[in-house]
C-alpha cells in the first residue's frame, strides 16, 4: 500500500499494524515513495535481562584482597 504524508500522518498506528502484519507500506510525498515502513527484528545475542547471569562467577575475583594486593606489588616499584 502507498500512502501520502497527510494520510500517514492521520493513520499512523493503522499503517504501522499493516507494516507488522507484513503488508508493505510506503509513504509518498507528492506521489514519489520517500520511505517504507518495516517491522523492528530483535537484534542476535542478548535477549532479555539477566541471560548472562551465573555466566562469569569469577568477575569478583578481580576485586578481592589478593588482587589489590598484585596490584599495590606492581606498582611498588614503580
Amino acid at each position: 500500500m502507498q500512502v501520502n504524508m497527510l494520510e500517514a500522518k492521520n493513520q499512523l498506528s493503522k499503517l504501522v499494524k499493516a507494516a507488522v502484519s507484513g503488508e508493505e507500506v510506503i509513504i509518498a510525498n507528492h506521489g514519489e515513495a520517500q520511505v517504507r515502513l518495516v517491522p523492528c527484528v530483535a537484534a542476535p545475542g542478548l535477549r532479555h535481562w539477566g541471560v548472562l547471569a551465573g555466566r562469569f562467577d569469577d568477575v569478583d575475583a578481580a576485586f578481592g584482597e589478593q588482587a589489590d594486593a598484585e596490584v599495590a606489588e606492581l606498582f611498588k616499584n614503580s
